[in-house]
């Protein structure tokens, strides 16, 4: 990503700015107002005893907007270079107004994505609670919960799979000349590619969330961090695997104790 902008980059780039920071304000309001939070009983704010209490309609579809704010305050910042690139190549090809609209499909498109991973997050959560697998914070309530989440993530780092979805998040200039399609259609195609390149890179990692807590938002923080982080950073593929090592072990480390 270049360092100086354009006067229209820095229109989109304030614009994604302005989202997610509403995105983080939100899960601060979630977490200021459910300090012991648990999904089920949501809708009323009556936290206690949350654990293997049947979820309504309205606790799914709660839980469900949590997870997709979630994916926007996290995701969406790595993928920053990715939609400035594209806004600058688009700009180049089209009218301006032209360019703003195919920038918010291809953006649309890209939070679509990680908006259904959103729905198996909330499924996922849903059958762990059910099974009294998730304290009141939202994390594993058992060592080997958390130990095999934290192996899963830690293997699936060294994986040439993971190589390959990184590689392209890393290079937003090669993914734009390989899979580049013009238009209204090509937008959107292009922004749920880069989407799903970027959820094959780190749902694993995401994963993750349930080892310290869905909503320990510093957890959060920093698992946010280490996304943006491993696709920007040099020496990208040993910082993954170190990553991954690290992850290994300390999943080794709870389930031995």
């Amino acid at each position: 990503m270049r360092l100086s902008l354009r006067p229209e980059q820095w229109l989109v780039l304030l614009c994604l700015l302005f989202l997610i920071g509403l995105a983080w304000l939100a899960l601060w309001r979630l977490g200021e107002t459910m300090p012991a939070m648990g999904m089920a009983g949501m809708a009323g704010m009556v936290m206690e005893a949350p654990m293997a209490m049947p979820w309504r309609l309205a606790d799914f579809l709660l839980t469900l907007a949590m997870w997709a704010v979630m994916m926007v305050g996290m995701m969406l910042p790595s993928a920053l270079p990715m939609i400035l690139l594209y806004q600058l190549v688009v700009s180049q090809r089209q009218s301006r107004r032209a360019a703003r609209g195919q920038v918010v499909l291809f953006t649309a498109a890209y939070l679509l994505v990680w908006g259904g991973f959103s729905v198996v997050a909330t499924l996922l959560q849903w059958r762990l609670d059910q099974a009294s697998l998730l304290t009141a914070s939202l994390a594993s309530a058992s060592p080997w919960l958390g130990g095999g989440i934290l192996l899963l993530a830690g293997v699936y780092q060294w994986l040439p799979a993971k190589q390959a979805c990184l590689g392209h998040c890393r290079s937003p200039l090669n993914f734009l000349f390989s899979h580049w399609h013009a238009g209204v259609g090509g937008a959107l195609r292009m922004g749920m590619a880069h989407g799903l390149y970027c959820l094959g890179c780190c749902w694993a990692v995401m994963g993750l969330l349930f080892v310290a807590g869905v909503m320990n938002l510093l957890w959060v923080a920093l698992l946010s961090a280490f996304v943006l982080l491993e696709k920007l950073m040099p020496f990208g593929r040993w910082t993954c695997r170190l990553s991954g090592a690290l992850m290994m072990a300390w999943g080794l480390a709870l389930l031995l104790r």
